[in-house]
């Protein structure tokens, strides 16, 4: 039987919708992709993967925030 990973999946759907050119995509298409991208950080959060994508983040804004001052 062969599993598929739900977050590697949601990444696939991701990056097709993506890939569309913006004047080609309507409303709804923007809506969908939006909640997907949604879904897809909320599978990965709590991953190692995702704390280390959130440990990126954080040191990346506090270096903004500190050149900034």
């Amino acid at each position: 039987m062969v599993t598929i990973n739900v977050g590697v999946l949601l990444a696939v759907i991701v990056v097709m919708r993506l890939r569309r050119r913006t004047q080609a995509r309507s409303r709804v298409e923007e809506r969908n992709t939006a909640l997907f991208v949604l879904a897809l950080g909320i599978v990965i959060a709590p991953t190692p993967l995702g704390q280390g994508i959130f440990n990126v983040i954080k040191q990346l804004v506090n270096g903004i925030s500190q050149a900034g001052t």
